[in-house]
This record gives structure tokens, C-alpha cells and sequence, in this order.
């Protein structure tokens, strides 16, 4: 019994396997990639399949994005789906062409957003901006915190005031998640300086030689991930102050940490 138990459990693992993978490849209804039905009757920059926003919502984001439309020249459109959408019909519906952005969002995957951005866009506004931008409005943790409506409407706000000033190469705005991290990076940078200038010989108050060898290292953490993200997204002094203030505590502590040791040692 055991032995024709075992037998069978190859058979099996295959049969389940082959049943997945032909339930996997059969096309679902769910899934219209091609489906004009769901489109409206009436001209609109707004298809909300999935009801994200309320009816004033949906009212004032139709006139902003006509408005912009008109004065501006960019069409910006919005297609919320869930587990209905029209597809590739919206192209034409729409007459998408090189300077369309369609903002895409569907709450089934790990990241609600996508773009579909016309050639003439990436001129102003290059491939790291739209990852950029689908990463910070479009993650779960975003969404969670401040919901979908609101991570739509970040992100417009932010393409709208990227194209009226000519483009951007970043997202504007410095999200606390993001400063914090380049506070860590800028602290942990000036630790490494620290260390390196410790004085190695007796009478050596700065050991610069080390310090500056070990300038690349340092300097990647504080300038380029500790300065650079905050200059090229904001214009407040604040979290500059900072992040220079962490650089220098981090290096001085460093710096000073085998002077307290050798005191201590000595007193005992």
C-alpha cells in the first residue's frame, strides 16, 4: 500500500501542475485587453472603472485636466480598473499621440500605478522621473497611509508642475522617508571620515593623508546620497542644515572616540 502510495504521488504533482498551467494560459473574461464597451459615450479625461474617486472628486479632476489640456497642450488622462478594463480601446478613444500621459491604476498589483508616456514627454521628463514617481505615490505603504485617490492625484500634481516649469530629472518634493535615509547616509559618511582622520603617530593631530584616501568612499555617502537628493528636490534649508549637522557629529564622535578610550584606560 505504502509503495503504491508513493508511486502515485509523482502522477499527481504532474496532474496538478498541468491543470494550473492550462487554467493559467485560458483567456479570462475579467480581463478585457480589448473591450470598447466599457468606454462612456461622452468625451471625458477621467474612466473610473474601479470608483476611486467621489463624484465631486471626479468633477473637479475632469476640469483640471481639461484646463491643463487646453492651456498647456499636454493631455494628461486617468484609467482606473480593477478587474474590468477596456485596453488597448482607450488609444483610440482618447487619440493618444506623443504628448499624451496616461496614468494607469490598478490596486491588484504590488504598485498601483503605471504611465504610458508619448515620445515628446521624455524630453522634459526622462524614464528615472516616471520610476521615481510610480515609487513614491504608487507603493502599498503610500496608498495605505493617505489611499488611492490621493496617490493619483500626487502624481498628476507632480507631472502638471513638472511640464508647466519646463521638466524635471527628479520628482519635486522630499518625502521623511526619503530624508531620513539620506540623513543615515550622511551620518554614516562622516563616521567613515571620522575614523580615517584618527591620528595613527604620536604628536599627529589629523591624519588627512587617510582621510582624503578614503574620500571616495565618504564623500559618495554625503554628497551624493546625502546632499544631492535634497538640493535636487527642494529648496528648503532645513533638511540641508541637517544632514551637514549629521555629517559632522558623525565624523567629530569618530574622530574623538579613541581620545575618551585612551583617557578612560589611563584613569583606571
Amino acid at each position: 500500500m505504502q509503495r503504491s502510495f508513493w508511486r502515485k504521488i509523482p502522477v499527481l504533482v504532474t496532474t496538478f501542475f498541468l491543470a494550473g498551467l492550462v487554467w493559467m494560459m485560458q483567456p479570462s473574461a475579467a480581463l478585457a485587453y480589448d473591450n470598447p464597451e466599457l468606454l462612456p459615450d461622452r468625451p471625458t479625461p477621467v474612466i473610473d472603472l474601479a470608483k476611486t474617486f467621489t463624484d465631486i472628486q471626479e468633477e473637479q479632476l475632469v476640469a483640471d485636466l481639461n484646463k491643463f489640456a487646453a492651456d498647456t497642450g499636454w493631455k494628461l488622462r486617468v484609467l482606473t480598473q480593477y478587474d474590468r478594463t477596456p485596453g488597448r480601446a482607450v488609444i483610440n478613444f482618447w487619440g493618444l499621440d506623443d504628448k499624451s500621459i496616461l496614468l494607469v491604476a490598478d490596486s491588484r498589483g504590488g504598485n498601483i500605478l503605471s504611465f504610458s508616456v508619448g515620445d515628446a514627454v521624455y524630453e522634459l521628463l526622462p524614464r528615472t522621473f516616471w520610476i521615481e514617481l510610480q515609487t513614491r505615490f504608487g507603493n502599498l505603504y503610500y496608498v495605505r497611509e493617505h489611499g488611492e485617490d490621493r496617490a493619483i492625484l500626487g502624481a498628476l500634481e507632480s507631472v502638471e508642475g513638472c511640464l508647466v516649469k519646463g521638466g524635471c530629472n527628479v520628482v519635486p518634493g522630499l518625502p521623511r522617508e526619503q530624508w531620513i535615509l539620506t540623513l543615515i547616509t550622511s551620518t554614516l559618511g562622516g563616521v567613515i571620515c571620522g575614523f580615517a582622520a584618527q591620528p595613527r603617530r604620536p604628536g599627529q593631530a589629523l591624519a588627512w593623508q587617510w582621510a582624503l584616501i578614503f574620500s571616495p568612499l565618504w564623500g559618495i555617502l554625503f554628497i551624493a546620497f546625502g546632499i544631492g537628493p535634497v538640493v535636487t528636490r527642494t529648496t528648503e534649508w532645513l533638511p540641508l542644515i541637517r544632514n551637514i549637522s549629521g555629517f559632522l557629529i558623525g565624523a567629530l564622535v569618530a574622530y574623538l572616540t579613541p581620545i575618551f578610550g585612551r583617557s578612560s584606560a589611563s584613569e583606571t
